[in-house]
């Protein structure tokens, strides 16, 4: 979040900026004169100094969120052996571009909020914005290794263990460190990435720090910070939640035939233990006796006797299992449907 917002503030600031200097000269000039918000002001109204230190405190506590998490994220990963897995290895570098971004590029522009004008010269200028083009890219291609990761992960549980290695993930991480440098500090030094207009602009005007871009520079570098990383991300994830759905319903499924087997089993085990329990009395009449003349209303029976009651009593009971494991059946499959709806 911290990323996309300064990204989203380069963006406008650059959107923002007039293309002509003379108009950039002006808009300058007239904000230094009438600004009663910033720190150039010698005698600020109250309302004006209380939105002051309101802003240097959202500013503060930013940053600071943003050095404590994402150091609190490498300590954990440090301090603890079982979070030294290989996807983590993405997400502690993730957290060191992070709290980069908040080190080097949203404290210059803290700076240029408070005080309303750029301080450091047009040297510093370069490298501020440099910072920020370099560490929200890495921070931006980090997203995307971490959806590669991913996917191999879920997708193709067999083969991570193969492709993911530690060989690979390193190689990967070297590229996220190493490709923005090709968008930022090359381009941006060497004035590739705006107009010539512009760069008189810089040496006359050393108090102003713009970042005004050309249009090839503006294609290449949207492209490799956002639009491509962008489309594997959503690539990737499409991916996984369509594997994610045909595993639920494969699980779905699964519980099932697990629920129609257990109650077969169960079935039949009660069939197995009543039929050998009744097939004992009919062999042994003489011992069963006393029982089934109370069945039968108090009198002693013969053996056709317990053989008729023997095979009425096997009949309700097959009877009344079968009903009601039926309606057990029915019962437990409507209520696994409703789940997996």
């Amino acid at each position: 979040m911290i990323v996309n917002a300064m990204a989203s503030h380069l963006a406008v600031a650059t959107a923002a900026s007039p293309p002509v200097p003379s108009l950039l000269v002006n808009s300058t000039h007239h904000n230094q004169s009438n600004n009663v918000t910033t720190l150039g002001n010698p005698n600020p109204h109250w309302t004006d100094l209380l939105l002051l230190v309101v802003k240097g405190f959202v500013f503060s506590s930013i940053i600071l969120a943003a050095v404590l998490g994402n150091a609190l994220v490498i300590i954990s990963v440090h301090r603890h052996r079982k979070l030294r897995v290989i996807t983590n290895y993405y997400v502690v570098s993730l957290a060191m571009a992070d709290m980069l971004v908040a080190l080097c590029a949203m404290t210059f522009n803290a700076s240029v909020e408070l005080t309303g004008s750029w301080m450091f010269g047009t040297f510093m200028c370069d490298v501020w914005n440099s910072f920020d083009v370099y560490f929200s890219t890495a921070s931006i291609l980090h997203l995307c290794c971490i959806s590669v990761d991913r996917y191999y992960a879920i997708v193709r549980p067999l083969e991570y263990p193969i492709t993911m290695t530690h060989r690979t993930v390193s190689f990967m991480l070297a590229n996220v460190w190493m490709l923005p440098a090709l968008i930022s500090f090359m381009p941006i030094f060497l004035g590739w990435y705006t107009t010539d207009e512009h760069l008189e602009y810089k040496i006359k005007h050393p108090e102003a720090c713009i970042f005004v871009v050309n249009q090839y520079y503006a294609i290449i570098s949207s492209s490799v910070s956002f639009w491509i990383p962008g489309v594997v991300m959503v690539t990737m994830y499409c991916r996984i939640y369509k594997e994610a759905i045909r595993q639920r319903k494969a699980l779905s499924r699964t519980s099932s035939n697990i629920i129609l087997n257990s109650i077969h089993q169960h079935r039949t085990s009660y069939r197995e233990r009543y039929s050998d329990r009744y097939s004992e009395q009919f062999l042994h009449p003489d011992a069963e006796t006393t029982t089934v003349g109370q069945i039968n209303g108090g009198r002693r029976s013969t053996s056709t006797g317990s053989a008729l009651s023997y095979g009425t009593t096997i009949t309700e009971f097959n009877t009344a299992m079968n009903s009601r494991d039926s309606s057990k059946a029915a019962t437990e499959l409507n209520i696994n449907g409703k789940l997996s709806c």
